[in-house]
């Protein structure tokens, strides 16, 4: 997505996803930048139970058919093929995020869940603390858009870790319109969280959901795609909060059934690549176009530098004024 450049300390030039600021003026908003969707899908356990974001007819063919099944699963679930780790390191600053509890497991761990359940949520988080405390001018965006099997007390021990990994690396909620390069560096703030659940509105660290809308198109089709995100692009707010377009195609059942064994990347994600790379590298960043571009599989081609470039759009007409 169109986004800045944390530029100095902790910088990796031509490698960072968003699109960079001006670095010799620092005063105006810095666009977020390019998000991996379900970022944290490169691995998934095949011997947990099916997740409790599946309907019940998936729960119910995951226990006749057991392993058989999830391995099916696995294929359809994992969006990402990078670490955390390497993601970062790829230039991603912006993490969808989906977490729930074990439903019959005591306490109150929280896992990352696409289907099938993933890492716990703290070591992801751990991960991302320990990258961005070797590189201090970087900035992350977390996005917790989907809880399941969470009720009052998972939600407070999962902003209790949030708290507990960050720290003073979070980043109060405000106006979105001051959140410039200069404000988050002089505050030594590296960390967005936006958390859609209610428990975010008595949490100053915490940024509600509707501060980042992120519109689905749910289609199976590149061409409905695309006009879903030229649509919701124009009718995007101005002022007040981030966008999301989500560059994503989502698999139906039938979808899942023709492609059985070659699973979500080999399916429907590469053969549809050059339709949605082509749309990416029509956009504008700003007030009026792109703000974040989400993207399944983004090791599959170029898409950090494509999304970066688009900056230099911003750049441009910033040296004509």
């Amino acid at each position: 997505g169109a986004g800045y450049r944390a530029g100095g300390e902790g910088t990796h030039p031509g490698q960072d996803t968003s699109p960079s600021q001006d670095t010799t003026s620092r005063t105006r908003t810095p666009d977020p930048p390019h998000r991996s969707h379900d970022s944290f899908t490169f691995w998934v356990d095949v011997k947990a139970p099916v997740g409790p974001d599946q309907r019940t007819v998936v729960k119910h063919l995951a226990f006749i058919f057991r392993l058989l099944a999830k391995k099916v699963m696995k294929k359809w679930s994992m969006t990402q093929n990078l670490t955390f780790q390497e993601q970062l390191e790829a230039g991603i600053r912006y993490f969808d995020l989906r977490v729930s509890s074990k439903p019959g497991e005591p306490g109150c761990e929280i896992y990352f869940i696409h289907g099938l359940f993933g890492h716990k949520v703290r070591d992801g988080l751990s991960d991302i603390n320990a990258f961005l405390g070797e590189h201090p001018k970087e900035v992350v965006f977390l996005d917790f858009n989907h809880h399941y099997a969470m009720n009052e007390e998972h939600h407070r021990y999962l902003i209790a870790m949030l708290q507990e990994v960050f720290g003073p690396k979070l980043c109060k909620a405000c106006v979105v319109e001051d959140i410039t390069l200069d404000y988050l560096w002089e505050n030594k703030y590296q960390v967005l969280v936006f958390y859609h659940h209610p428990s975010a509105e008595d949490c100053a660290f915490l940024w509600p959901g509707r501060k980042i809308p992120a519109p689905w198109a749910n289609t199976t089709d590149a061409r409905k795609l695309i006009e879903f995100l030229e649509t919701t692009l124009s009718e995007r707010a101005q002022y007040g909060s981030f966008h999301v377009s989500q560059a994503i195609l989502t698999p139906r059942v039938n979808t899942v059934v023709r492609g059985l064994i070659k699973g979500l990347r080999k399916h429907l994600v590469e053969r549809n690549l050059p339709a949605i790379m082509a749309w990416v590298e029509a956009q504008r960043p700003g007030v009026n176009g792109v703000n974040i571009v989400t993207s399944d599989f983004v090791d599959l081609v170029d898409f950090a530098n494509t999304v970066i470039k688009l900056n230099n759009l911003l750049l441009r007409d910033r040296a004509v004024t």
